[in-house]
């Protein structure tokens, strides 16, 4: 079983934008309720569909497998709740943590956030100057929560 420790900010400027390597992903939830999500997302020419529990604290468990792209493109255009997320996924190592800085399209256009994952939830982490206000625990910055709550609508 895989255990996901995430925390999750708003950026405060734009200076990430040229510190790691930029990917698009594509992603689309076949289950969105209290206790459960699953997911089907493509990151560039790969697929994976991803099962996580609610989370308690900064931690939930995660499964994720590997799919095949074309199972995945046609499970995202046809099963999945609109809409869909797309979004760049900036990847960014700063000393031992891989900062992630999601800049969405679409509906959630003008939303950019950071996430770090730790290897444990007292793991202290020292915030780059472009990090700004943490919202691990605002709920409305989940990605499931993007899509029945489009950022266009707040």
């Amino acid at each position: 079983m895989g255990k996901e420790i995430e925390r999750k900010f708003l950026t405060k400027s734009s200076e990430w934008r040229n510190l790691g390597i930029r990917k698009f992903y594509r992603q689309g939830y076949l289950l969105i309720d209290k206790n459960r999500t699953i997911r089907v997302r493509i990151v560039e020419d790969k697929a994976y569909i991803t099962i996580k529990s609610i989370p308690i604290g900064f931690s939930r468990n995660e499964f994720q497998y590997q799919i095949p792209l074309d199972d995945a493109n046609q499970i995202i255009n046809t099963l999945c709740e609109k809409p869909i997320i797309e979004k760049y996924r900036t990847s960014i190592k700063i000393n031992e943590l891989i900062w992630e800085v999601d800049e969405f399209l679409g509906e959630n256009a003008g939303l950019v956030f950071a996430e770090v994952e730790l290897k444990d939830e007292k793991q202290k982490i020292d915030l780059p100057k472009w990090i700004g206000e943490e919202v691990t625990f605002d709920h409305r910055y989940s990605n499931s929560n993007l899509v029945k709550h489009p950022f266009k609508d707040w």
